[in-house]
């Protein structure tokens, strides 16, 4: 029951941190406009969050190995609100990137380290369902984060939507503290000694570690370069309201709650192989649809099939994160938290160098086809990330 617990409150830990890093997808138009930028400026927030996120999940890892995976999440959300209320100050695009970058350091580690915590509580036979629920909360926050986004700054503005994430980031952290603390002295390793930041130097030299980190950062660099870029896009192509660009954003997680819906069916039909496989064909499928239909109410339920395909590459490449280095969970995931973030963030640069100089359409559509070779590659190599 503790464990249920303490998995229920991680993961909604993960879905206001999802919200976070979701929230600025459709200010872009906003934060353009207000800062005097083009969008692909504006969305250097974005790229500066994913650093942040990549570099910040490299140290939560150990230090939930050394500590305790429960103490550091905990902590590190209080860090992350008083940040995302300093958001609400910024003066220039610049400086609403530093800030953000700050969030984003203690923002990420509720995700990483709650599959970590996961993977020391659930035998490898029963985990991929029990991850596939624990995102649910993550999920969730990705489907809100863009309707808060849109919604929160037509009514409040995007200043006051910043802060209103700070006061949850740290009502959550009030909520962890009291429900988890007796927990803590449980996780905390006996014996523990030495440098815990070495231990990615030692994980690197395994070839299945390098072979899961590298198909980390392709799947979210061809996915959410694609995706960060959609809202604008149909903002300019549809001239919709922030709130629409919102609304139609979030069906990613109501397709990635579908997917967590049926994964245990999808697994004993498919299996991975094939979950992979048709994980990459329809998210390109999707992608072409939306960007080349004539009417915007098409990109609804193509973003629910956007996420629904993404989880089924990426929940498998989860659950193979979660057991290539048992004896050091939390590093082992933390460092590929780090390049699932970093990945993102690059993409996300990528797309907005490649849309200076061809349209969107072909963009979002080369990177959704990036993501289908991506799941073929899966296909035939799954035994390297084994």
């Amino acid at each position: 029951r503790t464990v249920r617990e303490a998995v229920f409150l991680l993961a909604l830990a993960s879905a206001n941190s999802a919200i976070s890093m979701r929230v600025i997808e459709p200010m872009l138009p906003r934060l353009a406009t207000d800062f005097g930028t083009s969008i692909s400026g504006a969305a250097s927030v974005i790229t500066a969050y994913g650093i942040a996120g990549a570099i910040s999940t490299l140290a939560y890892g150990p230090l939930g190995d050394r500590y305790g995976k429960l103490r550091v999440a905990t902590f590190s959300l209080l860090a992350a609100g008083l940040a995302s209320l300093a958001c609400a100050l910024a003066q220039d695009i610049g400086s609403l990137a530093v800030l953000r970058f700050v969030t984003a350091l203690f923002a990420s580690s509720s995700t990483a380290l709650g599959m970590a915590y996961i993977g020391d509580r659930v035998p490898m036979a029963e985990r991929q369902p029990v991850i596939a629920r624990f995102i649910a909360g993550t999920i969730t926050g990705q489907s809100l984060g863009p309707l808060v986004g849109g919604l929160f700054t037509d009514l409040l503005g995007w200043r006051g939507t910043l802060v209103f994430l700070g006061m949850v980031f740290v009502t959550v952290f009030g909520i962890l503290l009291a429900r988890t603390r007796t927990q803590w002295s449980e996780e905390i390793p006996r014996g523990s000694a030495g440098n815990p930041f070495t231990v990615h130097l030692r994980l690197l030299a395994f070839a299945r570690v390098r072979y899961v980190l590298a198909t980390a950062f392709a799947d979210t660099f061809f996915f959410f370069g694609a995706y960060s870029f959609l809202g604008p896009f149909l903002t300019l192509k549809f001239d919709l309201s922030l709130t629409l660009i919102g609304l139609a954003l979030a069906g990613f997680g109501v397709g990635g709650l579908l997917y967590t819906l049926t994964v245990g069916p999808l697994l004993r039909a498919l299996g991975q192989r094939g979950l992979v496989t048709w994980g990459g064909a329809l998210c390109f499928a999707f992608y072409a649809v939306a960007t080349l239909s004539p009417a915007w109410q098409i990109a609804m339920p193509c973003t629910v099939g956007l996420g629904f395909s993404f989880f089924m590459l990426h929940n498998t490449i989860q659950t193979k994160a979660t057991e290539m280095a048992p004896q050091a969970r939390g590093a082992a995931v933390s460092i590929y938290s780090g390049f699932w973030s970093f990945g993102q963030a690059m993409g996300v640069a990528a797309m907005g160098l490649v849309i200076g100089f061809v349209d969107y359409t072909p963009a979002i559509i080369a990177f959704g086809c990036g993501f289908f070779l991506l799941g073929l590659w899966m296909r035939s190599n799954l035994h390297r990330l084994s």
